[in-house]
């Protein structure tokens, strides 16, 4: 009889194993009291009926409780049906050590009801089957409770991209928050005073990482990495990272931009509550490359490029995961073969390293032609920008930050194919008056707005860096795999219906690419 407790004791073990849902479970085990919010995932096949196994989760509960000593917990909720009956969740406010209880006391009451064992007189018998058949699985029917989940916070991002790409669908469902995930945002420099980085503590990197400042001589930790007289690169960094989900007094304050009766373009303020970026908790490196007043040159990308392969000691560490160039120049094929330039080289480089690198498509996909009537507005082909035409890149084109299915790829998005005829873009992602974070250094006098609306493929690259840091994050046994990171998202993508040289793959969808692997 020792030895059968000692089975049951494996078996409750494995049960709580099996249905405490992480990061609940390593919650409930850290030391502590406390209460903890969980939504019970209640078992359909319960041999009793669904509405049988709900009223069984609460005499479940009511019999943990006791047995732990906590039934008059003081702010403790008992468990209750989440919106209609139809659905198979129940909510509660629960002391910690009741989650495990309750487990355990489900399995105990399903052994009792299954009796998947005989007595002990019985169990002499030679017909009587082994021991080690009663197994845990025959009392499926038998149990109440399916699955216990963290109860997670759910606050409103007011940025209404990140549903578009299913980043806060992804975040609630396997939070994929970008933690332990290193981006570098190769770009104007990214202003550290921003709230949007503080919660999070985005810029917060430790060495051997540094930010960067390639647009003056002694680059390495310049603080002027973290100033920002341009503005983009803070845009694009609020993107991807960071975050603000802590009401805060004054509210956080932003300008959104909308055309009045007349067809004039009207700004109005409002206040925020709460904003995030594609993956909230993801570090970013900056590395500047334009100065105040957004002038650079790819000497200084390549400089950068390079200076994160000898961070990553050339593909031995993965210390920087990922990079975003919201930047770029026209291509003519005249100038090389295509894809061939010295920055898409170095750009293929550094992905065959194990580096993502995410590129913006260029704004450059709509032009004039003359018409025999007259001169009439046009897409425009073959319009990638380089470094997009980089083979190995993930190049992004925009749509509209809401409703992609209706208004398809952005009118001012370059087109492919590349020169030589390859398919790009690659995916499309928001890239419309998408709101972001606004540089203290381009505040007008007097002004407090914190967040500004902005368009282009430049904002559309950061969407798809953020989304794969998130996924990253969580998967994290495809870091250094950035070819195979790349398939699966094009894989993943949701076709908007569109010509492939406009859309590419299509939307960018993390909630798909995470459960395709």
């Amino acid at each position: 009889m020792d030895e059968e407790k000692k089975q049951y004791q494996v078996i409750r073990q494995d049960l709580i194993r099996s249905v405490i849902t992480e990061p609940l479970l390593t919650e409930i085990q850290e030391p502590g009291d406390g209460l903890v919010d969980v939504i019970i995932d209640v078992n359909l096949q319960y041999q009793g009926g669904r509405e049988q196994a709900f009223q069984a989760v609460r005499e479940i509960a009511v019999e943990a409780l006791a047995a732990i000593g906590q039934a008059g917990a003081e702010g403790m909720r008992m468990p209750d049906s989440v919106g209609s009956s139809s659905n198979p969740f129940m909510s509660a406010t629960l002391p910690r050590v009741a989650v495990r209880k309750m487990v355990q006391v489900d399995g105990e009451r399903a052994e009792r009801a299954a009796a998947p064992w005989r007595s002990a007189e019985a169990a002499r018998d030679a017909n009587a089957p082994p021991r080690s058949e009663a197994q845990p699985m025959k009392l499926g029917p038998y149990l109440a409770i399916y699955r216990i989940w963290k109860n997670f916070e759910v606050v409103p991002l007011i940025d209404r991209s990140i549903s578009t790409v299913k980043a806060d669908a992804a975040r609630r469902a396997f939070l994929s928050e970008g933690r332990d995930i290193v981006w570098a945002v190769i770009d104007s420099g990214v202003d550290r005073n921003h709230v949007h980085f503080e919660e999070t503590g985005t810029l917060d990197i430790k060495l051997p990482l540094a930010h960067y400042d390639f647009t003056v001589a002694n680059s390495q930790g310049a603080a002027t990495a973290l100033r920002d007289g341009f503005g983009h690169g803070t845009h694009v960094a609020g993107i991807i990272a960071g975050g603000v989900f802590k009401p805060r007094d004054p509210k956080i304050k932003a300008v959104r931009s909308r055309m009045d009766a007349q067809q004039n373009i009207v700004n109005d303020e409002e206040q925020l509550d709460t904003i995030s970026g594609m993956a909230p908790y993801c570090k970013i490196l900056s590395m500047k490359v334009l100065d105040d007043g957004g002038r650079g040159d790819v000497a200084r990308i390549i400089a950068a490029l390079d200076e994160i392969q000898r961070i990553n000691d050339y593909g031995r560490q993965q210390l920087i995961h990922g990079v975003n160039l919201s930047l770029g120049y026209e291509f003519d094929p005249k100038w090389f073969a295509c894809g061939e330039s010295p920055i898409c080289e170095e750009v293929n480089r550094l992905v065959r390293s194990g580096v993502v690198v995410v590129v913006a498509a260029g704004n450059t996909g709509y032009g004039t032609a003359q018409a025999k009537q007259r001169p009439t507005g046009v897409g425009l082909a073959l319009t990638i920008n380089d470094p997009g035409n980089a083979e190995y890149a993930i190049t992004v084109g925009s749509t509209h930050r809401e409703m992609p299915h209706r208004y398809g790829v952005s009118y001012f998005s370059s087109k492919g194919p590349t020169g030589d005829g390859r398919s790009k873009p690659d995916l499309v992602a928001p890239g419309e008056r998408i709101l972001s974070c606004r540089s203290s250094q381009k505040q007008p006098p007097g002004a407090n707005n914190l967040y500004v609306e902005d368009t282009g493929t430049s904002m559309s690259a950061p969407h798809v860096s953020g989304v794969i840091a998130a996924f990253l994050s969580i998967r994290r046994e495809y870091i250094g795999r950035p070819e195979e990171v790349k398939q699966l998202f094009l894989n993943s993508a949701t076709d908007l219906k569109r010509e492939r040289s406009f859309q590419g793959y299509g939307l960018v969808d993390l909630m798909r690419t995470i459960q395709s692997v």
